[in-house]
């Protein structure tokens, strides 16, 4: 089973009954699309904020944030609904990204490029680790980034809790302690990552049915725009810091 909450399929336990079984290059090639679809998107709700309207910009934000939710539960608990649940939840984030993207980007000059620098070469550092066997997902590695990933989702919703109750988390404010807690939340993205590539590699191996690429692809997609907006987010602190 992956460490990836969103991707609680066990490999072992599924068999390919009709049609054709996922690939690796599938999964890659799947990923790449959704990736497209949030650049694409992220680029249109960027463009809504450089021309004023915020209020919109803002209420596709949450109306992106909140159907991401709602499809990445539907695609997690239903693989088969994948090829149409992740390219939508590719939709919904890049609402999100973008009006974030802009509103850092606005406040720190080139904080965006940083952050998508700092994605990239993580992701593929972890996959120079994953190949060489320098890192292996055993199970008491996934384990530990499952119980890890699951305590960061916990204390995102005590923040997005406390903010409706009128006290937002200030603990991002630029201290050492803030910045320590995105350094350690980056790494726990980073790890997943690791989970995602064994998901995928053991879903070809073990002949998934085809439908898994998309399935692989949103898994990884969640990990890279997690990380991606985590950095935003320790950048940020540092800039504040100078």
């Amino acid at each position: 089973m992956s460490s990836n909450p969103l991707l609680k399929i066990d490999v072992r336990e599924e068999a390919l009954s009709e049609g054709k079984a996922m690939s690796i290059s599938g999964a890659i090639n799947k990923t790449g699309i959704l990736l497209a679809i949030v650049i694409f998107v992220a680029y249109y709700t960027w463009t809504i904020c450089a021309q004023g309207f915020m209020d919109k910009a803002y209420m596709l934000m949450i109306g992106g944030a909140i159907a991401g939710l709602i499809l990445a539960i539907v695609a997690s608990f239903n693989p088969k609904s994948s090829p149409i649940t992740a390219p939508a939840y590719a939709i919904c984030e890049g609402l999100v990204v973008g009006a974030v993207s802009y509103a850092y980007g606005q406040a720190f000059d080139g904080i965006v490029f940083n952050a998508i620098g700092i994605t990239i070469l993580t992701l593929f550092s972890m996959l120079f680790l994953y190949k060489t066997g320098i890192i292996k997902a055993t199970d008491r590695l996934r384990q530990i980034v499952f119980t890890a990933t699951v305590a960061v989702a916990i204390f995102y919703l005590a923040g997005f809790i406390g903010s409706l109750m009128g006290h937002p988390m200030t603990i991002f404010n630029g201290s050492i302690l803030g910045i320590g807690v995105s350094l350690l939340i980056c790494g726990i993205a980073a790890f997943n990552f690791i989970m995602d590539f064994d998901f995928i590699e053991r879903g070809a191996q073990n002949q998934l049915p085809q439908y898994f690429e998309w399935y692989g692809g949103f898994g990884l997609l969640v990990t890279l725009i997690w990380l991606y907006l985590e950095a935003l987010r320790l950048l940020a602190q540092l800039n504040s810091r100078d």
